[in-house]
């Protein structure tokens, strides 16, 4: 996979128990027109889907699931923040180490300024498991 370390979000992230990806993306402040009364709404617009790779990099442990959330926020610890996008719970008997997530894509039309993933733990905290996560140009497939 090729990733841009400026768009990784999770480095071989440790996710023991509910928590944002230790990178959240700032996409900036939008700017205003000359004489407009107010700032320009931020929109991706229409084009090819971008995906986000989330992939398990070290097999999950004591928890029974793992949910991960594609969320915008005006504050960069992803407060008040907008979900875009879901996995769903995924079991963990699946959150071995090679397990890619289901294909989250960058969200379309207006979101807020920062943007990160947030991984909710079901069941207990876990004891071990890793994530890396990122914008990538594709995901490889093996088909």
């Amino acid at each position: 996979m090729i990733f841009s370390k400026q768009t990784i979000l999770s480095d071989h992230q440790a996710v023991t128990a509910t928590a944002i990806s230790e990178n959240v993306l700032d996409l900036r402040a939008t700017g205003t027109v000359y004489k407009a009364g107010s700032a320009l709404t931020r929109d991706l617009g229409p084009g090819d889907p971008i995906p986000i790779l989330v992939q398990v990099t070290e097999t999950f442990a004591t928890l029974t699931s793992l949910t991960i959330t594609l969320e915008t926020s005006d504050a960069a610890a992803l407060t008040s923040s907008r979900v875009h996008a879901s996995s769903g719970a995924v079991a963990a008997a699946s959150l071995v180490a090679g397990y890619k997530f289901p294909v989250i894509y960058l969200p379309l039309g207006p979101h807020l300024r920062y943007l990160g993933l947030r991984y909710t733990v079901g069941g207990s905290n876990a004891t071990a498991g890793k994530i890396k996560a990122g914008i990538v140009p594709a995901i490889q497939t093996n088909a």
